[in-house]
């Protein structure tokens, strides 16, 4: 059988073998006091190379951007050790991997701040619980950043992308979406600020484009990819209403100027997760697929059968899967054998240590 999903692509300056790509995924493994990733890590990656493209989990652009424990950074000089040896390893193994930069914003807790309050575009409490040692904690509500502290955190993006250079990686991508810290710039909802931040769409997008800036002065921006996430809504403190599409069309035009490797994607996947709301659309790829005039990968609760369609309606240039690929790191061969696929025990997503992490069976035991 034919599979466009194991055909070659490319996505910018990165040439992918195939067009099966691993999607962002936190494990909350690097439980060390540096937040490094381990030698566990490495190998959790490597597993995995046959992928076109691993994209890492979202990876924290500094301090004040945490908002869960035990996930990763690449602001000191140990992260980017422990992310060389990441990527060493994987390209040993052939593949190719970007660094998702990260920052939480207001989805965090006093107790990852040093008892200091999480930041965002505005004093506005998502109202969400968040992971912490001790269970989950509702968020509080958050410092509204000044202009020079939005300064500072767009030079923090710049000093991650650079380091992302050094710890080897092919490429970047930046987490602009799923509620995080960029997405809350997007929104009227978290966003109500009244100055060059705030208001119309350009104002709403600035934070953004400073961060874009900032990191395609370290990268090509071919080898740049951003994630979106319009549809998400009553997840985050999120809310999608007639100003949505038109905020994220605004964002996605602007950005096909700097001719970026990729727009990734992700479509709604959760029950009743539009709930019926003013504005909303059930396909995100193809809706952008006329609008963006760069690569579209797209992700949400894919199985093969249904990749194949969308690439064969070019809907989209590559799938991106999650929860496939913590279950199965040969996830390109079964696809390629049409094998059965290991079920993946969610009580280990993010539980630490090795085990639900680097002991999934490939096809050849």
């Amino acid at each position: 059988m034919n599979s466009r999903l194991l055909e070659p692509v490319r996505l910018g300056a990165l040439e992918l073998p195939n067009r099966v790509v691993m999607a962002p995924l936190t494990r909350c493994r690097a439980d060390n006091p540096e937040f490094a990733p381990t030698e566990s890590t490495a190998r959790y990656y490597a597993q995995r190379a046959s992928a076109g493209l691993i994209v890492s989990e979202a990876t924290i652009v500094s301090a004040q951007g945490r908002g869960y424990p035990y996930t990763p950074g690449i602001w000191s000089d140990a992260q980017v050790t422990g992310w060389r040896r990441v990527t060493d390893a994987v390209h040993a193994a052939g593949g190719r991997i970007v660094c998702q930069l990260w920052h939480c914003g207001r989805l965090s807790l006093t107790e990852f701040h040093d008892g200091e309050l999480p930041v965002a575009p505005s004093a506005v409490n998502a109202e969400w619980k968040m992971f912490s040692a001790q269970g989950l904690k509702t968020t509080p509500t958050p410092h509204a950043l000044s202009r020079d502290e939005i300064a500072a955190i767009v030079a923090d993006f710049g000093r991650a992308a650079r380091n992302a250079v050094l710890a080897g990686f092919d490429g970047v991508e930046i987490h602009s979406s799923n509620g995080y810290l960029i997405h809350q710039f997007f929104s009227p909802l978290a966003n109500r600020r009244d100055d060059e931040y705030g208001g119309s769409h350009a104002n709403r997008a600035r934070f953004f484009f400073e961060v874009l800036d900032a990191v395609a002065a370290e990268w090509s921006p071919s080898r740049i990819g951003f994630r979106l996430n319009p549809m998400m809504n009553r997840f985050h403190g999120m809310r999608v209403d007639e100003d949505t599409l038109p905020m994220f069309e605004h964002v996605v035009r602007r950005t096909n100027a700097y001719e970026l490797a990729y727009l990734h994607l992700t479509e709604p996947y959760l029950p009743n997760q539009l709930d019926g709301a003013v504005g909303a659309i059930d396909d995100v790829a193809r809706h952008f697929r006329d609008i963006a005039t760069m690569a579209v990968m797209t992700n949400g609760g894919f199985d093969q059968t249904r990749a194949e369609a969308a690439l064969a309606a070019g809907t989209c240039d590559a799938v991106a899967f999650g929860r496939p690929y913590i279950s199965n790191p040969d996830l390109v061969e079964r696809f390629r054998a049409g094998a059965p696929l290991n079920e993946w025990d969610a009580d280990t997503f993010y539980q630490g240590g090795d085990r639900g992490y680097i002991d999934y069976p490939t096809l050849g035991g």
